[in-house]
């Protein structure tokens, strides 16, 4: 597939997956703009570029409006390939670029060995949320809203009898995307998010998936075990909030 035509999937499953956290609050959607409302004081208040095309001028009123009417600050997430074209009117408007991390994913074929380590997926929304959060060291609340979105799985790596590590998957349109994956300081260093990316990708096959993606940090342990699990650097998110 052509990588702009990639990117175009990725942005558009990312904007439409992005309105199971607007559910108890509130959704917008401002042409290309898919806007959420979740709860207060949290980043996933924002709105994703989807496409096809860019928000107008009104629309990005209307989205700003949105926003302040919520008490937020308009904040907007795209993939690098439609940055160019919107940039400019961001900078007129009073937006900054606040987050860059980078945008990998894999064909689910050829996947590594499923892993030995004991993971189960999690039916309690709320101690996973606990759990995750103390491997975050904060974010309760956050946690709590991604836990509970619907159609998201919620996996937990267990070693010495305790829970060591959490993760995420969401699919959408043969998307799968893995996220939430944190690990409790007692167990780093033991491959327990290895164990959790692997156990994804083939709970992926099975779910008819034929594609992984993952957002992480540039130069951060989690990019160095994506890439060695065959995932592909794909593009970049961009998050841009007005000041």
């Amino acid at each position: 597939m052509p990588m702009t035509n990639l990117l175009d999937r990725l942005a558009q499953a990312e904007a439409r997956a992005h309105t199971r956290y607007g559910l108890s609050g509130a959704v917008g959607q401002f042409g290309p703009l898919t806007a959420v409302y979740a709860g207060a004081a949290l980043v996933l208040n924002s709105a994703w570029l989807g496409g096809p095309g860019v928000p107008s001028a009104d629309e990005l009123d209307a989205f700003e409006a949105f926003s302040r009417q919520h008490g937020e600050a308009p904040t907007i997430h795209m993939l690098s390939h439609a940055a160019p074209t919107l940039l400019p009117e961001l900078e007129e408007r009073g937006y900054a670029l606040t987050s860059l991390p980078h945008l990998y994913t894999r064909n689910l074929d050829n996947l590594p060995p499923a892993p030995g380590m004991t993971i189960c997926q999690e039916d309690d929304p709320d101690q996973w949320a606990e759990w995750s959060a103390q491997g975050f060291g904060g974010g309760l609340e956050i946690m709590r809203a991604v836990a509970q979105a619907p159609d998201t799985r919620l996996y937990t790596a267990w070693l010495d009898g305790q829970p060591a590590a959490t993760a995420a998957m969401s699919l959408t349109d043969g998307l799968a995307a893995l996220h939430g994956t944190s690990t409790l300081p007692a167990f780093r260093g033991r491959g327990a998010q290895t164990a959790l990316l692997a156990w994804r990708l083939h709970q992926a096959v099975k779910a008819d998936a034929d594609l992984a993606s993952v957002f992480v940090t540039p130069a951060s342990p989690s990019e160095r075990n994506i890439v060695r699990a065959g995932f592909v650097l794909t593009g970049f998110r961009l998050t841009f909030r007005q000041r």
